[in-house]
């Protein structure tokens, strides 16, 4: 490829830090059957998402209290016990990252994360402070793959969307990049992450 990448963006959950929901939950819901339920009907991703878009714990929680009042322990639960769902980084892609910014290429962040989690992962992972700059949905009120978060994240950080690659594991999100002019790959592994970079000019 011939394109000049002068801007790589990087997704943060599940590319530079694990995500798992059922880490927490097969501790407090063993019952696997009943467990799925739990997150197919009650903590769903649709209602984890608007966390993601801004609107706050307190909130979301009285909704689906409302809703399951059976349920209120195992609702808190979802906010009460988040950090054991982030239980470490994914060092290889880290490696990745940290040698781009060695280089001093620009790289920055856009992710689909909550306010006040994102802080506390920032806190819990020191390299979630070295890139230039990060778009965080909670923040901005928009979630990834609308493609305004992708043009808030390009007007923030002065970014050339013909010269920006992103990085993230949702092919969704890869698309929404893609729709709003950007250069992306789906995460799968660091190794791929590689060769994907390599294949753009950016060797680490």
């Amino acid at each position: 490829m011939t394109t000049d990448i002068r801007h790589i963006v990087f997704d943060i959950g599940k590319v530079l830090i694990h995500y798992d929901p059922h880490l927490p939950f097969s501790r407090l819901i063993p019952d696997e059957t009943e467990r799925n339920w739990f997150f197919a009907n009650v903590c769903t991703h649709d209602w984890n998402i608007e966390q993601d878009r801004g609107r706050t714990w307190a909130e979301a929680e009285a909704l689906l209290i409302e809703q399951h009042p059976a349920r209120e322990e195992h609702i808190r639960a979802f906010r009460k016990y988040w950090h054991e769902m982030v239980p470490h980084a994914y060092d290889d892609s880290v490696s990745i990252m940290e040698g781009l910014i060695a280089e001093g290429r620009d790289v920055t962040m856009l992710t689909n994360f909550a306010s006040d989690t994102f802080r506390e992962a920032q806190a819990r992972f020191p390299f979630l402070t070295k890139p230039r700059g990060v778009t965080v949905s909670g923040d901005v009120g928009l979630i990834k793959p609308d493609v305004a978060i992708y043009e808030t994240h390009t007007n923030s950080f002065g970014l050339d969307p013909n010269a920006t690659i992103f990085i993230d594991d949702a092919p969704v999100n890869v698309e929404g990049a893609k729709a709003c002019g950007w250069n992306a790959v789906l995460f799968s592994g660091p190794e791929k992450l590689r060769s994907d970079l390599a294949a753009y000019g950016l060797k680490v």
